[in-house]
C-alpha cells in the first residue's frame, strides 16, 4: 500500500502542484487549505508524512507542530515549508519535532529528496515518546526551558539534577541540536572497558549518561579519561544524577574532582509531585501515543480519571505514570476510563497523599501547628529546587541569612549551593 502525505498549503497552485507531483510519484495525496482542515484530518488519521506551510491565515504552521507535540500526535514526520522562512524559524521547527525544512520555491530533485528522507526516517525511528513539550504549562517547567534555553550554547558540561523518572533525559534531548548524533547508552561498562570507543559513534553531536550517582570508581576514572577528548571531538556532555553535588561529595562515593568538571553548570529537574498541574495533560498525551501506536484500544481519561491522577503522588514519576496509564487503558471495561478505575489501581503505582499535602493535627498548640507547617513548606521548597538554597530563598521570599536561621531553628539541615545559572 502506498504512503499518505498530507500537504497542508493556504495557496492552492502550490497544494495542486505538489498533490500532482507526488501522486505522480505513487504516493497518496491528501490536502488541506490551512492548519485547521489539516489538525480535523489528523484527527480522523494519522498520515505518514506531513508537509506543512508556515505562514498560513488563523493558525500558523509552527502552532499546529506545538499542538501535535503537546497532545501527543506528531508520531509522523513532518517538514515544513516556507517562502520566507529564517534560519532562527528553522532551528524552531526542528527544536520541536520537525524533521526537515524546505524553502519556497521548491525545486523537483529537492522536494522527492526530502520527502524520501522524511518517510524513511518515520518508518525507521519515528515512535511515540514525551519531549519536553509535554511535561506541562506550569510555572516550574516553565521555569526549565528557560533556563535551558540560556544553556543551549554553552560548551560546558550541564548536571541535571532530579529524582529517577523525572525526565532529565527530555531535558537533554531539548538541548540536543537536529541532525546531529544523539547517544544516551543504557549500560556504562565500557567506560570501565574502553572510554573511548563512544567517540566515533557521537563526534559532533551529543552524550547523554544517567544517573552517575550510581557510577562505580572504574566507570568514573574512565569518564575522566573521556572528559579529556571531547572537546576535539566537538562533543556535548550532559549528565544526571539523583543526588545533589553536595550529596555525592559528603559521602565520599564519587571523586570530588570529576565532579567539579561535570558539574560547571548544574540545573535542578522537578519531581512530578512539583507540577501535578500538569498531570492530566501528559496522561492524555501518554494515552493518545499510545492508541496511536496501536499498543491499547481507543480510551479516553473522563474529567474525574484526570483529577483522581492529578492528586495521586507519582514516587516513580513519569515512567510510573506511563504504566498507569496503560494499565487503565487495557482493563477498563468501558470506552472512558473512570475515577473509580483510577482508584482501582492507584495503590500499586503511588502513594495516595501527595508530597507537598501537609496533614494538619488539629489538636496541637497554635505554636506547634506552625511549626509542622513550617517544616513540610521549607522542606517542600528545598526538594523541589534540589537543595539549591539561593532559588529557595527566592521561592519563599526571605533573605539567605534568615532563612538559613528559620532553618536552623526547625531542625532542618539543608545541603545548600549556588544558582548555576
Amino acid at each position: 500500500m502506498s504512503q499518505e502525505i498530507l500537504v497542508v498549503d493556504d495557496e492552492v497552485g502550490i497544494r495542486e502542484l505538489l498533490s500532482e507531483i507526488l501522486s505522480e510519484e505513487g504516493y497518496r495525496v491528501r490536502l488541506a487549505a490551512n492548519a485547521l482542515v489539516a489538525r480535523e484530518a489528523r484527527r480522523h488519521a494519522r498520515p505518514d508524512l506531513v508537509l506543512l506551510d508556515i505562514w498560513m491565515p488563523e493558525m500558523d504552521g509552527i502552532t499546529l507542530l506545538k499542538e501535535w507535540a503537546s497532545t501527543g500526535m506528531l508520531t509522523m514526520p513532518v517538514v515544513m515549508m516556507s517562502g520566507h522562512g529564517t534560519i532562527e524559524t528553522a532551528v524552531e521547527a526542528t527544536r520541536i519535532g520537525a524533521v526537515d525544512f524546505l524553502e519556497k520555491p521548491i525545486a523537483l530533485p529537492r522536494l522527492l529528496a526530502t520527502v524520501e528522507r522524511a518517510l524513511a526516517k518515520g518508518r525507521a525511528d519515528f515512535r511515540p515518546g514525551l519531549n519536553l513539550g509535554h511535561l506541562g504549562k506550569s510555572a516550574v517547567i516553565v521555569d526549565l526551558r528557560k533556563r535551558l534555553d540560556l544553556l543551549v550554547n554553552r560548551p560546558q558540561p550541564l548536571l541535571l539534577v532530579g529524582e529517577p523518572g523525572c525526565g532529565a533525559d527530555l531535558a537533554a534531548r531539548y538541548l540536543h541540536r537536529p541532525n546531529t548524533p544523539w547517544v544516551a547508552p543504557d549500560d556504562v561498562a565500557w567506560l570501565a572497558e574502553n572510554p573511548y570507543s563512544v567517540l566515533p559513534d557521537v563526534q559532533d553531536g551529543m552524550l547523554f549518561l544517567q544517573d552517575i550517582a550510581q557510577f562505580d570508581r572504574a566507570a568514573q576514572r574512565g569518564l575522566a579519561q573521556l572528559l579529556t577528548k571531547l572537546e576535539r571531538h566537538n562533543v556535548r556532555l550532559v549528565t544526571a544524577s539523583s543526588q545533589t553535588p553536595a550529596s555525592l561529595v559528603a559521602d565520599h562515593h564519587f571523586d570530588a574532582e570529576l565532579l567539579n568538571r561535570l558539574s560547571q553548570l548544574v540545573l535542578p529537574v522537578p519531581a512530578l509531585r512539583d507540577h501535578a498541574e500538569d498531570i492530566p495533560e501528559i496522561a492524555t498525551v501518554m494515552l493518545q501515543q499510545l492508541i496511536e501506536g496501536k499498543e491499547v484500544p481507543v480510551r479516553a481519561l473522563s474529567s474525574g480519571a484526570l483529577n483522581a491522577l492529578r492528586s495521586l503522588n507519582w514516587p516513580g514519576n513519569l515512567p510510573a505514570l506511563a504504566n498507569a496509564v496503560r494499565t487503565l487503558a487495557l482493563a477498563a471495561l468501558d470506552q472512558e476510563i473512570t475515577q473509580a478505575d483510577v482508584q482501582r489501581i492507584a495503590a500499586q503505582f503511588t502513594r495516595p497523599a501527595a508530597a507537598n499535602q501537609v496533614v494538619m493535627e488539629f489538636n496541637r498548640p497554635l505554636r506547634e501547628a506552625r511549626d509542622q507547617f513550617e517544616q513540610a513548606y521549607f522542606e517542600y521548597h528545598i526538594r523541589r529546587e534540589s537543595g539549591n538554597m539561593s532559588r529557595v530563598a527566592e521561592r519563599v521570599g526571605l533573605e539567605r541569612t534568615h532563612l538559613y536561621r528559620k532553618l536552623k531553628q526547625l531542625g532542618i539541615r539543608p545541603s545548600g549551593r549556588e544558582d548555576p545559572v
